[in-house]
């Protein structure tokens, strides 16, 4: 019995620190889009105030695409399934 769970028990010790880095990793995005929403508010509060009446205009239309564009990519990945796709079941047997 104790040889069928050394190998459980080093196979668990071996992922640990990899679902750790992942869960770090998903906290530190998680953190980053708090920030880019705060960013995005404060885009648009600057747009508003914004002198249009100038030869040079700072382009906020530009900026708050390119914020939503990294929150989606944020998003998507967040989103994502944690779990590996299914992947149909190969034939093996290519002879007739």
């Amino acid at each position: 019995m104790k040889r069928l769970m050394l190998p459980a028990l080093l196979a668990a010790l071996a992922s640990g620190p990899a679902l750790a880095d992942e869960s770090l990793e998903r906290e530190n995005l998680a953190r980053i889009q708090h920030e880019l929403r705060l960013i995005q508010a404060q885009v648009r509060d600057a747009a508003g105030a914004a002198d249009t009446t100038g030869r040079v205009r700072f382009r906020y239309d530009w900026l708050t695409r390119d914020l939503d564009l990294m929150a989606a990519a944020i998003d998507e990945h967040l989103d994502a399934p944690r779990q590996p796709r299914a992947v149909a079941p190969l034939r093996g047997d290519y002879r007739q």
